[in-house]
């Protein structure tokens, strides 16, 4: 895909864009007909306010429940709702071919079904099938409609196409109600736009093979009880995602069943016996090998082949450590593989991560601190330090784990280029 000129590289912080000339990224923003549509005012206002051409577009059932004066007043350009009542008899076309990134936000059951089967009857509709640009869809919805296998089609059959899809988060919904479906969060959605929009961020990672793994692995106790730990996943499908975006050949393995981006093959485990199988596998013959799994310590020794019951009394539970995945991934590392570890830690998080960089033989070690407010496990948002064996260290402020994924990525490109 072609995308139009752009001017300097958007900044990898969280800031104004640096812009030369009058030139400025075009980003059409869809509004459908959603309770989260009000979220749509607040990616507006972030994307005009990094130094984007925002160009809103509304259902016009969207305007039930928000009004346009409030885009008409953020956006970079009225807000367009119709096909008839535009001054440009092809509106479709102008945005279709004007935009380096199509949004839309909320994306409603409606707005999916008839977007991943061609239909397209009013403005927003026609735009997505008249472009060439990159399509992100962010979808909101009560659970019952998320987890609904029409639904999950509809996605898969959008992201086979090269659609960019940012899943729901679990939380508070319309009418009281908690679950799986709300929109993500506005901030983390930008910055997903902006990572798109990001002239520095070519295809650096071409022809690289990557292998990440992600999520917390489950150790069976009895047939119906796991040792696990808080791990979602989210920091490692952002590095999959990335990297593909970059242009790598990536494969995930996983133990979430998170949605994928299109480009990424998956690989799907739930113990750390399976993990370590499948990325001593899959590492290789990598290039690049990112742990960012968050691997059970220990397992039990024994798993009772039926249910324990409390009646029966408690039972001995013995553990044994787990196989140090990253370890042996550093053991068997050809001297040209970039392999990157990460350490979540509660206390004395430098020195226990910079111990882990030595004492693991890798390139990176990318350490947080779960226990600070809106860091690490389960959070969209995550802070790290980046240390490397060179010694050069890169702080990543509070940001958007895709924001965390590039700035690792970064650091990768650089050992890779000074190979």
């Amino acid at each position: 895909m072609t995308l139009l000129p752009k001017p300097s590289p958007l900044t990898s912080q969280v800031g104004p864009i640096s812009m030369t000339g009058n030139t400025k990224p075009f980003v059409v923003l869809g509004v459908s007909a959603g309770i989260a549509a009000y979220k749509a005012v607040e990616i507006c206002r972030r994307l005009v306010d990094a130094g984007v051409h925002v160009a809103p577009v509304l259902t016009e059932r969207a305007v039930h429940f928000v009004g346009a004066t409030t885009f008409n007043a953020l956006g970079s350009e009225p807000v367009q709702t119709s096909l008839w009542n535009e001054a440009s008899p092809i509106p479709h076309t102008r945005l279709g071919q004007l935009a380096d990134v199509v949004v839309v936000a909320p994306a409603t059951v409606d707005l999916l079904a008839r977007y991943a089967n061609g239909l397209a009857d009013d403005l927003l509709t026609t735009t997505l099938l008249a472009t060439a640009a990159t399509v992100v869809v962010c979808p909101a919805m009560h659970t019952e409609m998320w987890d609904h296998p029409a639904v999950q089609q509809n996605l898969a059959t959008l992201r086979s196409r090269g659609v960019v899809i940012i899943p729901p988060e679990d939380g508070r919904l319309a009418g009281g109600d908690v679950g799986s479906g709300r929109l993500a969060d506005p901030a983390a959605i930008v910055d997903a736009v902006l990572g798109l929009l990001d002239s520095r961020t070519p295809l650096d990672l071409a022809g690289v093979r990557v292998v990440v793994s992600a999520g917390g692995t489950r150790e069976p106790i009895d047939p119906v009880r796991v040792l696990t730990n808080r791990s979602s996943g989210k920091q490692g499908h952002a590095i999959a995602e990335a990297a593909a975006r970059r242009g790598a050949e990536v494969e995930l393995v996983t133990t979430t069943d998170r949605p994928v981006t299109h480009g990424v093959t998956v690989h799907r485990v739930e113990t750390a016996a399976d993990m370590e199988a499948a990325m001593l596998d899959r590492g290789a013959g990598a290039d690049v090998v990112v742990m960012a799994a968050a691997v059970a310590d220990f397992r039990p020794k024994g798993v009772s082949p039926s249910k324990l019951h409390k009646s029966d009394g408690i039972p001995e539970l013995i553990l044994e450590p787990t196989p140090d995945i990253l370890a042996e991934l550093g053991r068997r590392r050809t001297s040209d593989q970039i392999l990157v570890g990460f350490a979540a830690e509660t206390d004395e998080v430098t020195e226990r991560a910079t111990a882990k960089l030595v004492g693991k033989g890798v390139d990176l070690m990318v350490a947080n601190d779960v226990s600070a407010a809106g860091v690490g496990f389960d959070h969209d948002t995550n802070a790290v330090t980046v240390l490397g064996a060179d010694g050069c260290t890169t702080e990543v402020s509070l940001t958007s784990k895709m924001r965390v994924a590039d700035a690792v990525l970064d650091r990768v490109v650089a050992l890779l280029s000074a190979r």
